[in-house]
């Protein structure tokens, strides 16, 4: 009974060992202090830990909890000098260093992916020496020899670090810094010099099409890392064509390739969310529409807190009645004389909707910008404008309205009984259906009253305008 309850304990404590860090600092350096456990994700440093040094230079970061991988970094007191090292599954580490020489005088032991790591960033300060020398020379070439010498210089030394990483690839295959490689590895070209519009397409169709080759999806040890999110933000932003119904579908692939990992899909779905909920082109809210009604609102984004599901939710509710392609919603509107003027009671084959206030300054500045447009070229091109009065200052609306002789707008503004009705009835209001946030905020309507652009500048609504005018076929 004795030697079993013996067993018993010795089985426990390993578990409990199997289940810590325990991450020592030993420095000559320091003798007190706070030094810090960091680690890469996205563009931010996160601090894990902290851990006082003590008289002895020695600092111990531990927890009853496993790290999760990646490349993480010890910052020492000061936080003017860190040094990195890799946790995977071996996570009682000692690092010793001296911050003198921490390239050279920092040894990491009780991890074999660390001996990998170290050769590699003692390899990698030589070579980087070498190529930003040869760049440098390049630059300041004088003659078309000495480029084409430094050319061919960095390109031999860019070839033996490549080669470095497919040898730890080939020789340590399961390796975390195997791991890292490929997923840093460039697709390439299949045509090395392209002549035609051809050659173009199919060296990015290749391009595009082996982008990801390197990476696994199932393998979350890349997500602590300062090169993953450049490369995920690289492919949305530059290599996908800007469309919302292609970044629709890439975005969908990549989470199915990654549901069942939740560290990765959370990253990317966080990722996505935060880059299409106010996106930069115009179009892409749809992205973000398509993530809150297929995702977010399923609960799958168990991991965001109440306050943070709120403000995706209400910004969707904001967007999705005003996606470009849709039918706007109608406006139950009257003019200044109190005459009922529905947004879809206006026939033309362009209609420039907009919402201003004649307290704001930038509209005071802009909408008479506006009217000179409209009477110089829309209003002869058969365009009408719907201008919308947004805050509850009708007196001022309408002197506003006389003294810059806005003339040939179909003015209109929503009656107090109206706002009331609407409100009562729990249904959104204008500024809720056209995401009205600032002033002035335009939207372009076709004949149908589909939206086909909305919050331009003043240009882009004249060289939006000309181009549709320009194009619409002949009766």
């Amino acid at each position: 009974m004795k030697r079993s309850l013996i067993t018993l304990i010795l089985i426990i404590v390993a578990c409990a060992a199997k289940s810590q860090y325990r991450i020592t600092l030993q420095t000559p350096n320091y003798k007190s202090g706070l030094a810090y456990l960091t680690y890469y994700y996205g563009k931010n440093i996160n601090v894990e830990d902290s851990a006082l040094v003590n008289n002895k230079g020695i600092a111990i970061f531990k927890k009853n909890q496993k790290l999760q991988p990646g490349i993480y970094s010890i910052v020492f007191p000061g936080k003017n000098k860190l040094i990195d090292f890799l946790a995977d599954q071996e996570q009682i580490i000692t690092v010793k260093s001296d911050t003198t020489d921490l390239l050279n005088k920092t040894i990491v032991t009780g991890s074999k992916e660390n001996n990998l790591f170290q050769q590699y960033q003692k390899y990698i300060a030589i070579k980087g020496k070498q190529l930003q020398a040869e760049q440098q020379a390049y630059s300041n070439s004088k003659t078309k020899s000495d480029s084409v010498l430094h050319e061919n210089n960095y390109q031999h030394y860019n070839k033996e670090l490549n080669q470095y990483r497919e040898n730890i690839i080939n020789q340590h295959p399961q390796s975390m810094l195997a791991t890292l490689f490929k997923s840093m590895k460039e697709p390439g070209f299949p045509i090395a010099h392209p002549l035609t519009k051809q050659d173009s397409i199919t060296n990015y169709q290749f391009y595009k099409k082996h982008y990801w080759d390197g990476i696994s999806f199932m393998d979350n040890r890349i997500i602590r890392t300062p090169f993953f999110l450049p490369k995920v933000e690289r492919y949305f932003r530059d290599i996908l064509v800007p469309a919302a119904d292609t970044i629709i579908k890439e975005s969908d692939y990549l989470l199915l390739l990654a549901r069942t990992n939740t560290e990765m899909y959370k990253f990317l779905l966080n990722w996505l969310t935060d880059e299409y909920i106010y996106p930069k082109y115009m179009g892409q809210d749809a992205v973000f529409v398509h993530l809150f009604e297929n995702y977010h609102s399923k609960g799958v984004s168990n991991w965001l807190n109440e306050k943070q599901l709120t403000a995706i939710s209400n910004r969707a509710y904001m967007v999705m009645s005003n996606l470009i392609g849709e039918k706007a919603a109608d406006l139950d509107m009257v003019d200044n004389t109190g005459k009922p003027t529905p947004l879809y009671g206006v026939n033309a084959e362009f209609t420039v909707v907009c919402f201003w206030d004649p307290t704001c300054s930038h509209c005071r500045e802009e909408v008479p910008k506006l009217d000179s447009l409209y009477q110089a070229k829309w209003k002869q091109q058969g365009v009408k404008i719907y201008g919308v009065l947004s805050e509850n200052e009708k007196v001022k609306w309408i002197q506003f309205i006389k003294e810059n002789n806005l003339k040939d707008w179909i003015h209109v503004y929503q009656t107090e009984e109206t706002k009331k009705t609407i409100a009562d009835s729990q249904k959104p209001g204008y500024k809720q259906l056209y995401d009205i946030t600032q002033t002035p905020t335009l939207y372009l309507l076709d004949k149908e009253k589909r939206i086909i652009a909305k919050k331009l500048t003043l240009q882009q609504m004249d060289d939006l305008l000309q181009t549709k005018l320009k194009n619409k076929p002949a009766n």
